[in-house]
């Protein structure tokens, strides 16, 4: 029976002498919880962790797309689709969506996702040749400013690799198109990994979990090992739960209240939960646009369990948020 060991993350100052950072960042543990299938979830010191553990844990993440992953990032969304589900069509020609990548840049981006699918749930796949011509331009008129590009198809990477892009942001996981893996390792191009069953068309079907925690834990780290040993160093590898992929609302909040459990696998995570149905879901929000309220709730939620990317639609807002949330949690050491 595998075990899983899941930091519970503090940042209060001062540390205790047995502290352990999280991740090398700011945030620290001094105890886990274990968690295992079939059995009750335990607290145990952080000295009962298995080393391995611990040292992927412990172990400060290399940089990302040219980017320290020792804080909070900020990924701006820039949907080049007509049919996104809450910005579709916002970036109606190249000279818009250039204007509003700098925009977002200018106010506090970091890195910039841009996307030519939508991946709402029941959006219909985009042909290549078609999703590349939305990507591409897009992103040779950005070149030299860190860049990920939203695909699940090889064909789309590549072209968006040689235009200048930094990493690819596979919503499959690898699972779409089996010469993702491969290509990514070859470039030896950083990829982020996100968990999701089936497709945005049939993903609401599949939300049957035996443990929601630990399926994608389990998922996440199998597509870790195989782009290893196609030759891609886990430190170019970044994870991400798929927070409205495959997911019930009660499986989101499990996620989110368990990310930490991610820290184990020794790779930046990623959180993309901004402006999400479940964030409609309770707060009764229909508009999609007026949920930056709660994504920026939700985003500063993931921060205090120390992710390293946090995706957003509303950069000023989420920048503001969370300027004002660590300088308040870093008050106790100035």
């Amino acid at each position: 029976m595998t075990a899983r060991y899941r930091p519970l993350v503090q940042t209060a100052t001062p540390r205790p002498e047995d502290a352990l950072p999280l991740a090398g960042g700011p945030h620290w543990f001094t105890h886990c919880a274990r968690h295992a299938r079939g059995a009750p979830i335990t607290v145990i010191p952080a000295a009962e962790v298995p080393q391995d553990v611990l040292a992927r844990l412990t172990a400060p993440r290399e940089p990302v797309a040219g980017l320290s992953m020792q804080g909070c990032r900020i990924m701006g969304i820039l949907n080049v689709t007509p049919d996104s589900f809450s910005d579709g069509g916002t970036d109606g020609s190249v000279a818009e969506s250039i204007a509003r990548a700098r925009q977002m840049l200018d106010d506090g981006a970091e890195i910039l996702d841009i996307g030519g699918e939508s991946t709402r749930p029941g959006a219909p796949e985009v042909p290549v040749d078609e999703e590349i011509a939305r990507v591409v331009p897009v992103t040779e008129a950005l070149k030299g400013v860190p860049i990920s590009v939203d695909t699940r198809k090889a064909a789309v990477a590549r072209a968006a690799a040689e235009a200048g892009a930094t990493l690819i942001n596979d919503v499959s996981g690898l699972v779409f198109d089996p010469e993702m893996t491969e290509f990514c390792a070859s470039a030896r191009l950083p990829v982020c990994v996100m968990h999701m069953r089936g497709t945005p068309e049939t993903m609401t079907a599949e939300t049957d979990y035996e443990d929601v925690l630990l399926d994608v834990y389990d998922f996440l780290e199998t597509q870790i090992h195989a782009l290893e040993h196609a030759g891609l160093p886990r430190e170019k590898i970044v994870v991400d739960p798929g927070i409205g992929f495959a997911k019930t609302l009660e499986q989101n909040l499990a996620l989110l209240n368990g990310l930490s459990i991610f820290h184990g696998l020794g790779c930046a995570i990623l959180l993309g939960v901004s402006r999400k149905g479940f964030i409609g879901k309770l707060s009764g929000e229909g508009d999609a646009a007026q949920r930056f309220p709660g994504s920026i709730a939700v985003a500063l939620a993931g921060a205090a369990q120390g992710i390293q990317i946090i995706r957003v639609h509303d950069v000023p807002q989420t920048r503001q948020a969370l300027t004002l949330w660590q300088a308040v949690e870093e008050g106790g050491s100035r």
